[in-house]
């Protein structure tokens, strides 16, 4: 799975907190927003192009991360999978990735919070 740039992020992060497909002028426009709430003037102190946007969808679309609704104009976002499903995806890819499994996830037992532990236990006490 590919890793995502800021604006990527940004842009996953606000359609992960949507509950409806978005455009792009519609994602520009609260990119735009949240800049402003933190100070900025847009991504690196510029005001975001909607083609910038249509860029990073266009990216985002082929790394399978969205789909677009071709149905109406203009067109619409939405994530493809929740960002839990994500999040769980890049850790199965990660743990896939190490030689040694069981030594990673015993490094990554031991540094969770004992809320964490006991949700793993409860967790696992359903499989």
């Amino acid at each position: 799975m590919a890793s995502l740039g800021e604006l990527e992020r940004a842009v996953m992060d606000l359609l992960w907190a949507g509950h409806e497909a978005a455009t792009a002028n519609n994602l520009r426009d609260q990119l735009a927003r949240a800049s402003a709430a933190q100070g900025g003037a847009g991504h690196e102190g510029k005001e975001l192009a909607v083609t910038t946007v249509l860029t990073v969808l266009s990216r985002l679309e082929k790394k399978g991360l969205v789909e677009r609704e071709r149905g109406t104009r203009p067109h619409r976002y939405q994530a493809v999978s929740s960002r839990a499903d994500h999040t769980a995806e890049l850790m199965h890819e990660v743990l896939g990735s190490a030689p040694d499994r069981e030594a990673v996830l015993a490094r990554f037992i031991g540094s969770v919070s004992e809320g964490e532990a006991a949700t793993l236990r409860k967790l696992l006490g359903h499989l």
